[in-house]
């Protein structure tokens, strides 16, 4: 197990997740600080770093494509006190900081988790029921529907048409920016059968954010929503779910020959090919340093067991 606790926060790794608490530090984000502790699963990870600087350094880590929904609904514009996947490293604790990154990139090496994009959320999403108070409105949601509420700062025009209430299965795709300059932010839903053209202070399925201090919790929302919808990179239910007639004339053809089993030899000298392999494999990380010696004898017993 490796293990790093800093005021910013406290990182563990038990070699199959990290589990990322954060501190109680006043630099901690409000996010981080409502988020709480997040249990990060290997396999969703695409590489660790770790960054040294005169007064601080820095562990981050980096997901895989679409692992994360809190990732996906904020397309990385979180800031760095807000974000959980960012940890502030005091310059006492530079060696630690290396050993936790040192493990976790043995691991991904171990376990030969690639670094792609996926396509279904591996982490779960912030806890619901949730409701937020930001800019011009409030937005609550309850695990099936969204429900936006005005306060006396919106817009008239878009206040006259009372609160809003979106079921999930009509949300198509949700988006959280925070305010730049003079730009504001938004929260905004768009909802299936409406074109997106007005701005969010006009929209009746936005909220606009104005840069104030409970802004980025509006990301929570927009991610409990997120990992709700249909993951971007999932195969369309179409291609899943073939139409009735199809089915049909599945069903009613004949059924396929079986094909001949192959060669029991066969099969048996591929799978010894492929342990042989991973045997080479193991050898070279070991002289690269990669791996330790007692990391080696661990491993190469497990693929001479298997053969």
């Amino acid at each position: 197990m490796a293990e790093i606790i800093q005021k910013d926060g406290t990182w563990v790794f038990d070699g199959d997740a990290l589990r990322l608490t954060p501190g109680r530090d006043k630099n901690v984000g409000l996010l981080r600080r409502t988020l709480g502790e997040l249990l990060v699963p290997l396999r969703a990870l695409a590489g660790i770093s770790f960054e040294q600087g005169k007064k601080s350094g820095r562990l981050r880590l980096r997901l895989r494509d679409g692992a994360c929904p809190l990732l996906h609904a904020t397309g990385g514009r979180l800031t760095e006190p807000h974000d959980p996947y960012q940890l502030v490293v005091e310059p006492d604790r530079y060696g630690v900081a290396e050993y936790v990154a040192d493990e976790v990139r043995n691991a991904l090496l171990l376990d030969q988790v690639p670094a792609g994009p996926v396509d279904a959320y591996l982490l779960p999403g912030p806890s619901i029921p949730l409701s937020v108070s930001a800019g011009d409105g409030t937005a609550n949601f309850d695990g099936e529907r969204v429900r936006l509420e005005w306060n006396w700062k919106t817009e008239d025009a878009k206040a006259a048409g009372g609160a809003r209430t979106l079921p999930v299965d009509e949300i198509t795709a949700v988006e959280w920016y925070p305010s730049a300059g003079l730009e504001n932010g938004r929260l905004r839903f768009t909802v299936r059968g409406v074109p997106v053209k007005t701005p969010a202070k006009y929209d009746p399925n936005a909220v606009e954010l104005w840069g104030f201090r409970k802004d980025p919790l509006m990301a929570l929302v927009a991610a409990a929503v997120q990992v709700r919808l249909p993951h971007p990179a999932a195969a369309p239910e179409s291609a899943v779910r073939p139409p009735t007639e199809a089915l049909r004339a599945v069903a009613a053809a004949p059924p396929d020959p079986a094909p001949a089993p192959a060669p029991a030899s066969a099969s048996a000298e591929d799978g010894h090919d492929a342990l042989l392999r991973r045997l080479r494999e193991l050898g070279e990380l070991r002289r690269e340093g990669v791996l330790t010696e007692e990391e080696f004898t661990l491993a190469k017993q497990a693929v001479l067991k298997r053969m």
